[in-house]
């Protein structure tokens, strides 16, 4: 199976592969992506970059995740939940400002997306009742795949959790053939760069097979709240 992976471009999927993970960071770049990018690079592994605009300054780091073979896909512009949620046409034309910025540093257009807070967040009700519905029927429409988590590494729990704790948060998948792994890529995500060799040494250890998140991939999707 790992002969016939590696005949595959990078990132697709082999029909006599039985058990894939999909690593996904959200909310970069930071300061921390070069470094998730050098663990990635030693270990000859991929993942999926959901990013926003918060730190222009590091936006570089697109292309460079890009070219590097990693996914490269739409977070939202803001990450303002208030702002966002407001509205399903906030939403998108929050969506589609990123969409041009990842366009322009990788030259492809996002097909794929992470809501903030994923599907199935509830703060998206204070501010309009029914758009997480409403917001997922217009991306079927778009042609575009929301993708969620069904791994938490728990990281989102505090500015600095415990690498240990994340790294063993990372690897409660159980048996699951198609694990996506739910990471933060932002400045204070130390930690979560320091729990990464020891997740995909797991990972590699039970034999799965690590790839980028496409419109093909399994995909996984909470159950909507709002």
């Amino acid at each position: 199976m790992l002969v016939f992976s590696l005949l595959l471009p990078i990132g697709s999927v082999s029909a006599k592969e039985k058990k894939i993970v999909y690593l996904t960071f959200d909310d970069g770049p930071s300061q921390n992506t070069p470094k998730v990018l050098k663990v990635l690079k030693k270990y000859h592994v991929v993942a999926t970059f959901f990013v926003t605009a918060q730190e222009p300054a590091y936006f570089k780091y697109m292309k460079k995740a890009y070219q590097m073979g990693n996914g490269v896909e739409v977070h939202t512009y803001s990450h303002d939940y208030k702002k966002i949620y407001s509205s399903t046409k906030a939403f998108w034309k929050d969506h589609e400002k990123m969409n041009k910025i990842v366009k322009a540093y990788t030259g492809h257009s996002s097909k794929i997306f992470r809501f903030p807070g994923g599907a199935s967040n509830t703060i998206s009700r204070h501010y309009s009742h029914g758009i997480m519905k409403k917001l997922a029927k217009e991306a079927k429409e778009k042609g575009l795949i929301y993708q969620d988590w069904n791994v938490s590494s728990g990281d989102a729990a505090g500015a600095t959790v415990p690498y240990k704790r994340i790294a063993r948060n990372a690897t409660k998948s159980g048996n699951m053939n198609h694990c996506v792994i739910l990471m933060h890529d932002m400045r204070t995500k130390t930690t979560t760069v320091k729990a990464l060799p020891k997740i995909i040494k797991y990972y590699k250890k039970h034999g799965y097979a690590f790839r980028k998140l496409s419109k093909s991939s399994f995909q996984a999707h909470q159950h909507i709240n709002n």
